[in-house]
């Protein structure tokens, strides 16, 4: 499938935190349903990714944890942190391919940020969706809180909508050549034994 439009994207972000939900254990392996190194592989792992690390966030702030436990999910976070970097920058590289060919405009311009991490923030807001969804649902609480919680329920759903029609308009200006496609690593240095001073000055 080529995936040019935001329409495609939704379903696989929110199949990925539904599939999540049936187990609600951050140590339960991913199980990818579509066909590996596609682009609805990338984008279902990229979803899992991030509803495994909401969790762990949601877990490193119990203010009785053990100091242990918690060292051990910051760790965990951080891994985390490059998995979804290394994803995003695989979809970037999908769309780099995808309009290699497109010839840009004589007054093409540039984007602040690459299709791949517009669609980070995409999947990121699924979950908010999701979990604001959840808080709004709830028998446990009174109905102030729960008045909040549309209300912010509101608000992200809107932000979903406007996200969507940029990263559709994005994806039109690639096509037509009227921005250019460039997609940069995020030199990431903090987890390079080569480059984080403290790793580095242990040798």
């Amino acid at each position: 499938m080529i995936i040019l439009s935001t329409a495609p994207i939704l379903p696989i972000f929110n199949q990925a935190i539904v599939d999540y939900h049936k187990f609600d254990d951050v140590d339960h392996p991913c199980e990818n349903p579509y066909e590996e190194r596609t682009i609805e592989w990338y984008l279902y792992n990229k979803a899992w990714i991030d509803t495994v690390q909401w969790h762990l966030e949601d877990l490193i702030r119990d203010p009785n944890i053990d100091p242990a436990e918690a060292l051990t999910l910051k760790r965990r976070i951080d891994k985390s942190n490059q998995d979804r970097t290394d994803i995003v920058e695989m979809i970037d590289y999908y769309y780099q391919l995808l309009f290699q060919k497109v010839k840009p405009q004589p007054d093409a311009t540039l984007n602040t940020e690459s299709p791949a991490w517009a669609i980070d923030r995409l999947s990121i807001l699924q979950l908010k969706i999701y979990h604001m969804k959840a808080e709004v649902e709830r028998t446990d609480v009174g109905e102030e809180h729960k008045t909040k919680c549309q209300a912010k329920l509101d608000v992200l759903m809107e932000q979903n909508d406007d996200l969507c029609t940029a990263i559709d308009q994005l994806m039109e200006c690639y096509k037509s050549g009227s921005k250019v496609m460039k997609v940069y690593k995020q030199m990431k240095m903090y987890n390079d034994p080569a480059l984080n001073p403290v790793l580095y000055g242990q040798k």
